[in-house]
């Protein structure tokens, strides 16, 4: 499964650094993103500062769903997809290998974000290990439910407008916590930010295991 997974996830990667999409496109788009929040609420500078973190996540949020789009949408044509199903990879590692990689291009762009956070809402760290890890575990999380959901609409013709119906109310429990947890890490709530944390994890475990296991039979059904 995992020499799979680092077949599959290094295919998807070495496309996007080809073809430069996640850079021109999506890169921008998130800190436009940023920009006009800035915009929208500049009269109230605590305000927008408090409301940094859920912004940041609202922004991540949207790019994950061009990332698993654009994921899936590179083997849509030619049968690309079809061929993949065939060439006898074990689907567990397929699964793993695109998650991992629609991970990864979060994880750059949550980099890109952090610094844009930073430059227009203004910010006070105060506990750098809660920030990094809730980010981890909510970058897992979105990836791993974002492809699950993304080979359910892969197949049918309206994939660009279901995508987004399917996956953010099954998200909502990662922004809610990756929200508190970020206001816990940057002292902007009192609240005990690793309980959400542990809400996280747990989701990004049970979506993880739910893909490996149930990943062939999508790809059968798409």
């Amino acid at each position: 499964m995992w020499r799979d997974a680092l077949l599959v996830g290094g295919k998807d990667l070495r496309v996007e650094l080809r073809s430069r999409v996640t850079t021109n496109q999506v890169a921008p788009y998130s800190i436009l993103v940023l920009v006009l929040f800035g915009f929208a609420f500049d009269q109230d500078r605590a305000l927008l500062t408090r409301a940094g973190p859920g912004l940041f996540w609202v922004a991540v949020l949207l790019c994950c769903l061009l990332a698993v789009q654009r994921s899936f949408a590179i083997e849509a044509a030619d049968g690309a997809r079809d061929g993949l199903r065939l060439s006898g990879l074990d689907p567990a590692g397929v699964f793993v290998g695109k998650a991992a990689a629609v991970a990864a291009q979060l994880a750059a762009l949550e980099v890109l974000l952090g610094v844009g956070v930073v430059v227009l809402f203004g910010t006070n760290l105060r506990d750098p290990a809660l920030l990094v890890l809730s980010a981890l575990a909510a970058t897992v999380g979105l990836a791993a439910a974002g492809t699950l959901y993304g080979i359910v609409a892969a197949g049918l013709r309206v994939r660009e407008t279901l995508l987004p119906l399917l996956v953010l109310p099954v998200v909502a429990p990662v922004l809610l916590g990756a929200t508190q947890a970020w206001m816990a890490a940057l002292g902007l709530s009192s609240t005990d930010g690793w309980r959400w944390f542990v809400l996280l994890a747990s989701f990004a475990a049970m979506y993880v295991t739910v893909g490996v296991l149930s990943f062939g039979t999508l790809v059968e059904e798409a």
